[in-house]
């Protein structure tokens, strides 16, 4: 198997790349751009590893992409390269739009071109997997619904616009062209490697820093939560075993609301990493402003997967964010030069305002 993996310095896309690498994969080609929240250093396991290989090129540069695909004979490709921080997209839609709609629009060209050129046995080999998000779906009441592969598209931010529109243009491509697509759509991915402006990775490193530790409105909101090991395992039995133009939803039934998740890492980080004042994490909760348009609620069902492809989760979200802040507190050679030089933890997107 010889996957290419856009974005694989992301947070998501480095753990894939990973678990790729040792699963004993032929050949694991990263393909990034290195924005903001790319970062090599994710991906120094793998980096000398003679099935990985690297390219820094941007997912809208069509010819590159094709010329990757031939060079390194690819018979997979994983699309994970994405702008995906709701925040930022309300802040700044534009690259949302270039990146994550016409990025997957000349990636799929690429990969039409490439497929086409290849014979029959390579062709009906050949996968092109789309990675999607929950949030695509819009939100879902406190009290009841799942998202299943059937649910409306209903987004609410320009980020899950972005995403809808992406995997449409996916599934176009299937139906009018016959490229074998699969898609998946997500609930929140966490673990290591995470940049530091998402919930959970935000709040341990704020918290070791005692600087407060934002919450949106009352923390009502309500998050299925996935271990990103879990879900890059989820991926590789899509890309393999899932069906040609099919979806897939991946989650953990892992339901918690904000305050709870940062609850839970405040009395973790009490044991692990007591404050010197000898008072609890707790006490740094800053509640604020709710973001705009912030859905209440995502939880997804994954019977689908769970009785198609047979996989499970194999972390429950307590030992899973355990695991997380153990992690946070033992690497920070990965994560201070990142709040150092890249992102020092400034809210984004808080207010509505006009676009230019």
């Amino acid at each position: 198997m010889r996957v290419l993996v856009t974005g694989g310095a992301g947070f998501i896309g480095s753990a894939v790349c990973r678990h790729l690498v040792a699963s004993g994969a032929e050949r694991v080609v990263n393909v990034d751009k290195l924005t903001y929240a790319g970062n090599l250093a994710s991906l120094r396991a793998v980096e000398a590893q003679p099935n990985y290989a690297f390219y820094h090129v941007d997912v809208c540069n069509e010819h590159a992409l094709l010329d990757i695909m031939r060079r390194e004979r690819i018979d997979k490709v994983m699309h994970l390269a994405a702008e995906s921080h709701v925040d930022r997209s309300i802040e700044g839609p534009n690259v949302f739009a270039e990146t994550n709609v016409v990025g997957t629009v000349r990636l799929l060209c690429a990969a039409l071109t490439y497929w086409s050129e290849l014979g029959a046995e390579a062709r009906d080999g050949f996968r092109f997997h789309h990675v999607s998000t929950d949030e695509v779906f819009g939100d879902l009441p406190f009290d009841s619904g799942f998202f299943s592969e059937e649910t409306r598209y209903q987004p609410s931010s320009p980020y899950a616009a972005s995403k809808a529109a992406a995997d449409h243009f996916v599934r176009a491509w299937h139906h009018t062209y016959g490229l074998p697509v699969v898609l998946s759509n997500c609930s929140n991915n966490y673990g290591p490697f995470h940049f530091p402006e998402k919930l959970i990775p935000l709040v341990i490193i704020n918290a070791l820093e005692e600087r407060p530790l934002p919450i949106y409105g009352s923390g009502a909101n309500v998050r299925d939560w996935l271990h990103v090991d879990d879900h890059a395992r989820a991926l590789e039995l899509v890309m393999t075993k899932g069906r040609p133009g099919e979806s897939y939803n991946i989650g953990a039934r892992a339901e918690r609301s904000n305050l709870l998740v940062v609850e839970n890492i405040c009395d973790l980080l009490d044991v692990r990493s007591p404050r010197r004042s000898g008072r609890s994490y707790r006490d740094l909760i800053a509640f604020v402003s709710d973001r705009p348009g912030h859905d209440r609620r995502y939880a997804i069902d994954p019977s689908k997967i769970e009785r198609e492809l047979g996989w499970r989760p194999k972390r429950g979200f307590e030992a899973g964010l355990s695991e997380t802040v153990d992690w946070y507190l033992t690497n920070d050679w990965w994560w201070e030069p990142i709040r150092r030089e890249r992102y020092a933890g400034a809210r984004l997107g808080g207010q509505r305002r006009s676009i230019r």
